[in-house]
């Protein structure tokens, strides 16, 4: 087997809490707690787990937005954390983020082809990409995102929610990345959006071999998208394998939890509708 694209070793973040006495140190909060996992090139890892368990942080500390307490980052064998900021202003075009609100990560003052070219502008000198070429590139991962490059002239709220994480994840898509990572990608979308957005990012995967790695709290996403899911407790990973075996033989009693938390539909059922008193 090839090394993996993406490895973390050991990955530990602690904050320190505001000073509540001066008699008594300030306190510490561990997000993070010796979390590591493999991702191969061209497969999906989920994270998945409640709110303040650490995938937030987590996704932080793998895209180099957040430096780690300790533990190591490693895209295709470089510590992020290691690298000079030059070096990792460069490195940056071989990973990308896709935010969780498509209607707060899109500057409502740019156009579509401000906001989708500012990667490429990112990386260096801005003139060693011209504007001809950066619209070009612009209207060429619209068309792949199922936009047109007529949209390169609109603003973000001529646009509806589906339509702006379409334009999210083009703008992640320009530099030609090798990993993305989604934090919660669908979860600010209408339920028949969710499904389109899933399924362009599993084209998008074929496509290019896409390495991904999904923060989310919806199961049935990581299990629609991604090949591997870890579940991560208290800022640890405690159970990690494929979804459909996860899932259905759940060894660990938060993962039993979360899988028992799942609304189930039951066809047939009636509805019991309240009893009215006069």
């Amino acid at each position: 087997m090839s090394a993996p694209l993406l490895r973390v070793h050991q990955l530990v973040r602690e904050y320190t809490l505001p000073r509540e006495s001066l008699f008594r140190p300030p306190g510490q909060v561990k997000a993070l707690q010796g979390v590591s996992f493999e991702i191969q090139a061209g497969r999906s890892l989920g994270i998945v787990g409640e709110s303040g368990s650490g995938k937030s942080t987590l996704a932080r500390l793998v895209m180099a937005l957040d430096h780690p307490t300790s533990g190591r980052v490693e895209l295709a064998g470089q510590d992020l954390h290691a690298l000079s900021p030059a070096a990792l202003r460069q490195a940056r075009q071989h990973f990308q983020m896709v935010f969780q609100d498509p209607y707060g990560s899109l500057d409502p003052r740019q156009t579509v082809e401000r906001i989708v070219t500012e990667p490429l502008h990112g990386l260096g000198d801005p003139r060693q990409v011209s504007r001809e070429r950066a619209r070009q590139q612009a209207g060429e991962v619209l068309r792949e995102v199922g936009l047109r490059p007529t949209d390169l002239d609109k603003y973000p709220h001529e646009f509806s929610g589906g339509q702006r994480q379409r334009i999210a994840i083009a703008r992640a898509l320009i530099t030609r990345p090798r990993l993305i990572v989604a934090d919660e990608p669908v979860s600010a979308l209408d339920v028949s959006v969710q499904a389109q957005v899933l399924n362009l990012l599993q084209e998008l995967q074929t496509q290019h071999g896409i390495t991904y790695l999904l923060i989310s709290h919806d199961l049935a996403v990581v299990n629609h998208l991604c090949d591997d899911v870890a579940v991560l407790y208290r800022g640890q990973i405690v159970e990690q394998g494929p979804p459909e075996q996860l899932f259905a033989n759940a060894q660990h009693d938060y993962t039993r939890t979360l899988v028992a938390a799942v609304p189930q539909a039951e066809p047939g059922r009636r509805r019991r509708r309240p009893r009215q008193t006069a």
